[in-house]
């Protein structure tokens, strides 16, 4: 599969909650990170996601912000 997101997050699923339609999928990227992402329970059962599971967390978004704390 062919992506034009160049923001690629290699991982593991750390932990999967399924409630109602959707699930909290939390990533842990090989850097340490935790990455999390709300999808539908259906696309959640569609990839056979499972804790332990390798993905990747792809990022694609319009707008980033930093802000100086």
């Amino acid at each position: 599969m062919a992506l034009s997101a160049r923001n690629r997050l290699a991982g593991t699923v750390k932990s999967l909650d399924t409630e109602g339609l959707m699930a909290e999928v939390v990533v842990e990227t090989d850097e340490g990170t935790e990455v999390t992402s709300i999808i539908t329970g259906n696309s959640a059962d569609r990839l056979g996601l499972e804790e332990g599971a390798a993905v990747n967390a792809v990022v694609k978004a319009t707008d980033v912000m930093i802000e100086n704390e």
